[in-house]
């Protein structure tokens, strides 16, 4: 198996900051369902590490994430599973991005480049974000005929609200700029080009000099609340995938993407 992730530990004051790089070197970065395993695996590694305060994810130069790999082998197979296959490797998602939130250290993303589908739920589920100027978020899944799912749209609601979190995510083509994201709430800073490590480096220190204790136990609290309701609001999003994965419009959706051409849905 390719290694995809590497992390680093001892950084910036008294060493308690961490970086999580995942980076495929072909500059899409894209989910496969090996990387999102060994993601999920680098977020769970710091559950008994009381050294580290604050963890800083980063992707490529040029892309923080491109989402799921469609033509990764694994990923392609889906098409083939029983609902009860499929509904197991569809979990691979939302076990990604809650290994992340659940972390108890802080979490902040550097996002180069572009950060499409699954690598917008990934970023969702950290606790900061800073996107270099020149680079753009999208959320592809439903111009795919599927829906965006890994629990993401409770997390972009409690950031943008209802209205936002509609147009990013029903507009399928549409591109957020890094401005876009930063007006809308989606992202907290925005960097020069090439500077968003140094950026999200900054923060990370400054959060790492703080009490770590109170640090954990505060995030402990505030996800608590904000995410009191999510499991309910959203129980049925891997199952709702798995639905408009066996669609027509899916399988349009997909051809199209791959054959870069427009689909044509047709509500089946």
């Amino acid at each position: 198996m390719a290694e995809f992730v590497k992390i680093e530990k001892g950084l910036g004051p008294d060493g308690r900051i961490a970086v999580v790089r995942f980076d495929r070197g072909d500059g899409i970065n894209a989910l496969s369902p090996d990387a999102m395993r060994q993601l999920t695996d680098a977020a769970r590694s710091f559950e008994d590490d009381g050294e580290t305060s604050v963890v800083v994810l980063t992707g490529g130069a040029t892309s923080f994430s491109a989402g799921f790999d469609l033509k990764d082998p694994e990923g392609s197979s889906r098409k083939s599973m029983d609902l009860g296959a499929l509904r197991r490797h569809l979990k691979l998602g939302p076990r990604l991005t809650r290994a992340w939130q659940d972390m108890e250290q802080v979490t902040i993303g550097a996002i180069e480049g572009f950060c499409v589908g699954g690598g917008v739920a990934l970023a969702v589920a950290l606790d900061f974000r800073v996107m270099a100027r020149d680079a753009h978020m999208r959320v592809p899944e439903i111009g795919l005929g599927m829906n965006m799912s890994w629990q993401s749209v409770p997390r972009m609601l409690h950031l943008m609200g209802p209205a936002r979190t509609k147009q990013a995510v029903i507009l399928a083509d549409q591109r957020i700029s890094a401005n876009e994201a930063y007006e809308w709430r989606l992202v907290e800073e925005v960097a020069d080009p090439g500077k968003t490590f140094d950026a999200a480096m900054a923060l990370a220190a400054k959060v790492a000099a703080q009490p770590p204790l109170s640090v954990a136990m505060t995030k402990l609290t505030v996800n608590r609340l904000a995410h009191a309701l999510d499991d309910l609001a959203s129980h049925m999003d891997l199952d709702q995938f798995a639905l408009a994965s066996m669609t027509e419009d899916h399988k349009e959706g997909v051809a199209a993407f791959l054959e870069r051409r427009k689909p044509r849905f047709r509500g089946r």
